[in-house]
């Protein structure tokens, strides 16, 4: 006969009350959620009784079914462990040596991973930083080594593992360094030359291949690869909503045959290391999409060269509605768009959305009664209805030949892709006094310094003056993060701060006062935005047109000073002034407006 007691034990129920207690325990890491009004006690107790039923972490049920920020949850953890919080952040870099006598299967039934090595110790991602079971097999593993602990989510501890694995992207970057590492040590050892290591290698062609795939999945506007010289680590940066950061490091010894895997792909010389090189990729993507790559490479210290690999834009044509112009300034452009002759600038420096807006411009005058021409270099968004052409300076068909032969071509509207010179200046201003509109871009700061910047190119300010219709300077500024974006009350500092840069006397047209009501907001940071606050950029803008008055003093050569004061009194909008405004709306912060426009 079975006694009393255990015959309604199954086998698994000691399992179970394990799991009970072990998530009863979890339960008292969130409380300070339920005294900070994230939820109440009642729901932290259903949360915890799902965890159990579902088999799953408490803080995923947290987040998932009660949209507990993941913010909170980590500053509860870390109040409560006493321990740093570490999120889980695709840009992480995990250095795999550490990993070379651990199975990852053991690390994930076990929930902590080491990340890197700072100073003379290891940093381990773990989570639970006071389970003594764990703590030990983490001193086994890494005996003698000073340790320092995060505290993490299993999902974390997951997600840096199977990015380690490769499950999600198939050969990952940390395998590829992996075999780069243990051919350069093997290769140590056999006292084998650098030169032994080719471009060819079947690990530099996929690591080649893999950045550039990572760089677009993350967004990236440009790569750049950074080699040093006295066996130092090559650095590869990706640039992302403006800001560069490092994505990871390769060994030195490829340093030159990554270098040269990318020369092959755009087509360049790869024994040519003595001066820059331009050239072009057509890449393209497990998914199918292919993508065009710019190209370029520079001699740098130590006989090395640097190489910047440009994303050219896939997002494809834009309406003039989306590019976030003020009424004003949309009503303003569309009329210049809608002149019968003269020339329309668009100002800025590179990679802040002069192509794009020059295309949405021209989709809104595109119609059968209008013939188009385009002079671009790359080509990068294409358009129904225009006729566009590449340029090939190397071939003699540079921005000026291609003019001449659009003049010839019965144009009613050009546009040409950059105004870099005095020849190209020169024909678009014959061509618009001629009857055609002429867009184009320039690198320049503002709309006005565009004009001196002109004359001082040599053009002839009669004729200049005549032709320019406007000139738009546009910026772009990193966007607060739609996901984790908050209202907060400004300080009356802050406040002053704005009116004073935007002008006092032009603040009084916003009709916008300090007070209880006044609000801005910010980004509080999240996963979506890699706790940054900010995913994504915001346009900014700068309008000049040119009245009669504004011809008389560029017909006198007058001073930027001159020039700026006029076309503020005519209504011009700085794009200081626009990006506040931005600001005032919630699009963006005052700090990212001061850090891409001046007063």
């Amino acid at each position: 006969m079975i006694p009393v007691g255990l015959s309604t034990l199954s086998p698994r129920e000691p399992v179970k009350k394990m799991a009970v207690a072990a998530q009863a325990r979890a339960a008292g890491h969130y409380r300070p959620l339920v005294e900070q009004g994230f939820l109440r006690h009642e729901e932290l107790v259903l949360a915890t009784a799902e965890a159990v039923r579902k088999r799953m972490e408490l803080a995923t049920v947290l987040m998932d079914r009660y949209r507990i920020p993941k913010a909170a949850i980590g500053a509860a953890l870390a109040e409560f462990f006493h321990c740093p919080f570490l999120a889980y952040d695709e840009r992480m870099i995990m250095e795999r040596d550490l990993l070379k006598d651990l199975s990852l299967d053991y690390l994930r039934m076990n929930h902590w991973v080491p990340l890197r090595r700072q100073g003379d110790g290891i940093e381990v991602l773990i989570d639970d930083p006071h389970n003594p079971d764990k703590l030990l097999d983490v001193r086994r593993a890494f005996p003698g080594q000073a340790l320092s602990y995060r505290v993490g989510l299993r999902r974390d501890i997951e997600q840096c593992l199977s990015s380690v694995h490769g499950r999600e992207t198939g050969d990952a970057i940390t395998d590829i360094l992996g075999e780069l590492v243990s051919e350069a040590q093997l290769e140590e050892q056999q006292n084998a030359t650098i030169a032994a290591i080719t471009e060819n290698d079947s690990a530099i062609v996929r690591l080649a291949n893999q950045i550039i795939a990572e760089a677009y999945r993350q967004g990236a506007s440009d790569i750049h690869i950074e080699p040093y010289a006295d066996r130092k680590e090559t650095s590869v940066r990706f640039r992302v909503d403006g800001t560069c950061f490092t994505y990871m490091k390769i060994p030195a010894a490829y340093r030159r045959a990554i270098v040269s895997r990318v020369k092959i792909m755009a087509s360049l010389d790869i024994a040519e290391r003595r001066k820059p090189q331009d050239g072009k990729i057509r890449f393209k993507l497990s998914i199918g999409q292919e993508i065009e790559l710019r190209v370029a490479t520079l001699p740098t210290a130590g006989f090395n060269e640097d190489v910047v690999i440009r994303l050219l834009t896939t997002n494809g044509l834009r309406r003039v509605e989306e590019l976030e112009f003020s009424s004003e300034t949309r009503r303003l452009v569309g009329q210049l768009a809608h002149k019968p002759y003269g020339i329309v600038l668009c100002a800025g420096p590179t990679g802040s959305g002069k192509t794009t807006t020059l295309h949405a411009i021209l989709a809104s005058i595109n119609t059968d009664e209008r013939k188009i021409w385009t002079a671009e270099d790359p080509i990068e968004i294409t358009q129904d209805g225009l006729r566009q052409v590449q340029v090939h300076p190397k071939i003699g068909l540079t921005f000026a030949a291609t003019m001449r032969a659009f003049l010839r071509a019965d144009p009613d509207v050009i546009m040409i892709g950059e105004m870099r010179d005095k020849e190209t200046a020169d024909i678009a201003i014959e061509a618009s006094l001629t009857g055609h509109l002429v867009f184009s871009t320039i690198h320049t700061n503002s709309a006005v310094e565009t004009v001196v910047r002109l004359l001082d190119l040599g053009c002839d300010p009669f004729n200049f003056s005549d032709a320019m219709l406007g000139v738009l300077a546009m910026r772009l500024c990193k966007r607060i993060c739609q996901n984790c974006r908050e209202p907060y009350h400004p300080s009356r500092a802050e406040f002053d701060e704005l009116v004073q840069a935007y002008g006092a006397l032009d603040w009084e047209r916003l009709q916008l006062e300090y007070g209880p009501a006044f609000t801005l907001f910010r980004g509080r940071g999240c996963e979506a935005c890699n706790q940054t606050g900010h995913r994504g950029r915001v346009p900014i803008h700068e309008l000049m047109v040119v009245s009669d008055c504004m011809k008389g003093l560029i017909q006198a050569r007058a001073r930027t000073g001159e020039l700026r004061a006029l076309a503020k009194k005519e209504g011009m909008r700085t794009l200081l002034q626009d990006g506040i405004e931005k600001v005032t709306q919630g699009l963006t912060t005052y700090q990212q407006v001061r850090a891409v426009a001046i007063k």
